[in-house]
């Protein structure tokens, strides 16, 4: 990846995440930034946009912080030379797997959620229309 340092400014606007946010996975220790500038300015490249971008998919689907650093420390891991033989691969790939299965739920429960909440905006303008014509006002 590109070693390009950016500051926290940049990597907001790239990531769509507030300022605060972003400091916030700093101080849960989500995110580290790469590096620090002479003047003490957080410095971030592009893996650690990567990890902030994992963080923001994760977020809506009602993951916690913890669940997050969970995710992250096996994919880290996996990505490292660290695990020591097949069976901590083993292990955590089917970590990972674990967090694909709990967000394809999340994804259907949220689907779910959606189908219901457009019922119901169609029921208001049903609603809404029968209302208007009852009266004779224009739908």
């Amino acid at each position: 990846m590109d070693d390009k340092h950016m500051q926290i400014g940049e990597v907001a606007a790239r990531t769509e995440l507030s300022l605060r946010t972003i400091r916030h996975y700093e101080e849960t220790g989500l995110v580290i930034p790469s590096a620090r500038s002479q003047g003490g300015f957080r410095l971030y490249t592009e893996s650690d946009i990567a990890r902030l971008m994992v963080i923001r998919r994760m977020k809506p689907l009602g993951f916690t912080l913890d669940e997050m650093r969970d995710l992250l420390d096996a994919t880290d891991r996996l990505d490292s030379d660290e695990p020591d033989g097949i069976d901590e691969r083993e292990a955590l790939l089917e970590r990972i797997e674990t967090y694909e299965q709990a967000a394809a739920q999340k994804i259907e429960d949220l689907r779910i959620q959606l189908a219901r909440a457009e019922d119901f905006a169609a029921t208001l303008r049903a609603r809404l229309g029968t209302a208007r014509h009852e009266q004779g006002t224009p739908a």
